[in-house]
């Protein structure tokens, strides 16, 4: 298995610097399901804050990034069922993917409640806000 940072999945999702982004096809396009690609979930939040903030994207276009890397088999997402619940919950909030994911995350981890000071994030993905 192969760790993906983030530059690499955004050269490859982008293709906006013709050497890194040939570079990073390249790598994609060399893993397999035998010899996948491994994303952990801090780069799922940067990748989410990058192509939302520097090149953005809307909700449904990164819902799609997403469900893209989720269903490609020579791709293994970090706790891949916890992001699909995050992406369902961003989806249809108007959230930041972070905090869906901070949240499912906690959630799958058996915490009861998410305790936030974003009243954003707490209507959003339901977290609590502290009092």
């Amino acid at each position: 298995m192969t760790g993906l940072d983030t530059n690499v999945l955004v050269r490859y999702i982008m293709q906006d610097d013709i050497r890194q982004s040939a570079l990073a096809n390249r790598l994609v396009e060399s893993l397999s399901a035998e010899s996948p690609g491994f994303v952990p979930l801090v780069s799922l939040a940067e990748l989410a804050w990058v192509l939302s903030s520097a090149y953005e994207l809307d909700q449904a276009q990164l819902v799609e990034a997403f469900e893209a890397l989720l269903r490609t088999k020579e791709i293994v997402v970090d706790r891949a069922e916890t992001v699909w619940r995050a992406l369902r919950v961003f989806r249809r909030a108007n959230a930041d993917f972070a905090d869906c994911l901070i949240e499912r995350s906690a959630s799958a981890a058996g915490c009861e409640r998410t305790m936030t000071f974003d009243r954003g994030a707490a209507k959003a993905c339901g977290m609590t806000l502290v009092s």
